[in-house]
């Protein structure tokens, strides 16, 4: 397949992953994934045994290092979509979340890795390696007690062509540069090995205007992935390539930076760890209100869940308001639709309106990007009016703190329909 933009997905979990929907399978990964607009994913999980099976079993080589689902499956998906989004292109990649959780330095580390391979072949070598460690079979995110340069090394052991890229980067609890269990650096947490390093996911609570503080980041791509639990979480955040649609041209593209054209960024206010705070005691606060009580909560005393704005300025050298080129904010299309009816983005009204508008505008990520606001107004003046404000930057900001979702809404309460 020839060289074309695209969005790719590369972090995201099957059923067999802890807290995750038992529908996180092969056929509705791929139906959403054509709903969505998005062309690459990540099959998630091919260190858990059964998802290796059904991954072998339930896709098939297309491009070199990609593969897509069996052709009888995806036309039994096909049937149940528009024409115009069947006829899409889904492909794969194989990849895996794995936590380490280990000491070091006299402090429990808890990180979070993405990690791909090329083939079948080098999946199950590095399988076998880390089957040495702990108990694949328990979780489709395998947590280890292994050291995060330890698992890099396994990743270049296990065969040519695969990678590792550090997980939501600035998570507290389970991010490299995190508050509560992370580093001050790269360099500090894989050591010997940082070289090999070339890519960061940036989290939905930051963005890559906020990495590009830290100028010690600069050398790496930032990229940005949905972390999806279910099918419908797909696409909430992708990185969108300018590539030939092959492992190789992909992995290219995230080390040298040519044909990486960007991202679809949460607004990182909408993230669940971007303010700091206390949930427990409804206490969120600003970077600088966090300094002044000395990282206590106000209310109990006891300490606060520093987030990653917090996280940001402590490392930063850099003022912010540098502007970062391909970068696009938007809102999930059913949360759209949700505010201009007035019932919850999951409702079968919200569902119906969807679905209407993806058949006869496009995926969903076509509509909030690039479908001209003249033909969404033909279908819908009121999401027109609401993707010239996706646009534009123009909305309403609640932000998250210490694990509770912030909200992004593009219109005021007043304006429903």
């Amino acid at each position: 397949m020839p060289c074309m933009r695209f969005h790719a997905d590369l972090h995201l979990h099957s059923k067999y992953s802890r807290a995750c929907s038992k529908d996180a399978e092969l056929e509705p990964l791929t139906q959403w994934a054509k709903r969505k607009g998005i062309t690459l994913m990540g099959t998630g999980d091919f260190t858990h045994p059964e998802w290796f099976d059904r991954l072998r079993s339930g896709l098939v080589a297309a491009e070199p290092g990609l593969f897509r689902l069996r052709k009888d499956l995806e036309a039994d998906v096909d049937r149940d979509l528009p024409s115009n989004l069947a006829a899409e292109p889904v492909r794969f990649m194989l990849s895996v979340e794995v936590s380490t959780v280990y000491r070091r330095d006299g402090r429990t580390r808890k990180i979070h890795h993405l990690v791909y391979m090329p083939d079948f072949d080098t999946a199950a070598a590095f399988n076998r390696r880390l089957a040495r460690v702990g108990n694949l079979a328990s979780d489709g995110r395998p947590t280890l007690a292994l050291d995060s340069r330890d698992l890099l090394e396994t990743v270049l052991d296990s065969g040519e062509g695969g990678y590792l890229i550090p997980a939501h980067v600035w998570t507290p609890w389970f991010g490299l540069l995190g508050s509560k269990s992370g580093f001050d650096s790269v360099e500090e947490c894989y050591r010997d090995l940082s070289g090999h390093l070339f890519a960061l996911e940036t989290g939905l609570s930051t963005d890559p205007e906020m990495n590009r503080r830290v100028s010690d980041l600069d050398r790496f791509t930032m990229v940005s992935f949905s972390d999806a639990h279910s099918p419908p979480m797909l696409g909430r955040e992708t990185t969108v390539l300018d590539t030939d649609l092959d492992y190789g041209a992909v992995r290219r593209a995230l080390e040298t930076g040519e044909g990486h054209l960007g991202s679809v960024e949460f607004f990182p206010e909408g993230g669940k760890y971007h303010l700091d705070g206390h949930r427990k005691c409804g206490v969120r606060l600003e970077p600088q209100e966090t300094r002044e009580l000395g990282g206590r909560c106000p209310v109990c005393g006891r300490p606060l869940t520093v987030g990653v704005l917090s996280r940001v300025e402590d490392l930063a050298d850099r003022p912010e308001g540098a502007a970062v080129s391909g970068v696009e904010h938007l809102v999930p299309l059913p949360q759209i639709v949700s505010e201009i009816v007035g019932t919850g983005p999951k409702t079968k009204r919200v569902r119906t309106e969807v679905d209407r508008l993806i058949t006869e505008l496009g995926p969903e990520l076509a509509i909030l990007e690039t479908v001209p606001v003249d033909d969404i107004e033909t279908h819908s003046p009121p999401l027109a009016e609401a993707v010239t404000r996706l646009r534009a930057g123009e909305v309403i900001r609640d932000a998250g703190y210490d694990g509770e979702y912030g909200t992004i809404r593009v219109r005021e309460s007043s304006e429903q329909t």
